[in-house]
């Protein structure tokens, strides 16, 4: 990835962004986990994991935080985690690449509102700051213009150049404005940590 810029995230807000459908292939690349406190009308809310070996998985640590998962390790400034999972069944072990500012990039994730798998794809734009209570402003991630919807979360971002995952979603925002002149830059965006970010962090974290 180019060296980030001077940019800030101005807000995450409603529950989707840009276009998404329904997609059979994102059922074969990520899995759904239930979050949240289930309610006795059986309502609750969907993250989206990635199988990497036969027990862990990868996901957003806000997904994690509440999912019924038992966590392995959170990553110290990025909006991530490793979680205990069964993924006998998966084909493994992903490849993984990071990618540039200008590729084409698809996405895939689980949405809250259908519970179904569903898709979208778009081009890396820009790195910006994001800032919150899971994500440090020194884990710097990419604005993609592709479709994302709230369940997404923690699902996985491909290169669709040679089909290696280059990032996990970690959400999305309205606006990205510039940090000094305040002029929108970008509207209706993906956000995703790239793999350059947490890349030494994952292999230590899945070395036992």
């Amino acid at each position: 990835m180019r060296r980030a810029i001077p940019l800030v995230l101005l807000f995450l807000s409603g529950c989707s962004v840009g276009h998404y459908e329904y997609s059979s292939e994102a059922e074969k690349r990520v899995d759904m986990t239930v979050t949240g406190i289930p309610t006795v009308m059986g309502l609750g809310t969907l993250g989206t994991t990635i199988p990497l070996t036969a027990k862990y998985s990868l996901t957003a640590a806000h997904v994690a935080k509440f999912s019924m998962y038992k966590v392995k390790a959170w990553h110290p400034e990025c909006d991530l985690a490793v979680v205990y999972h069964d993924n006998s069944e998966s084909n493994l072990p992903p490849r993984f690449r990071n990618g540039n500012i200008g590729d084409r990039v698809n996405l895939y994730g689980y949405s809250f509102i259908s519970a179904m798998p569903v898709a979208s794809s778009g081009t890396n734009l820009i790195n910006t700051g994001l800032e919150n209570s899971w994500n440090k402003l020194s884990c710097v991630v990419v604005a993609a213009d592709a479709g994302v919807v709230q369940g997404m979360s923690g699902g996985a971002v491909y290169n669709a150049s040679d089909d290696s995952i280059g990032g996990v979603i970690v959400g999305y925002s309205k606006e990205i404005n510039d940090n000094t002149t305040g002029k929108t830059l970008y509207k209706d965006v993906a956000l995703y940590v790239p793999y350059s970010r947490f890349k030494d962090w994952l292999e230590n974290a899945i070395k036992s």
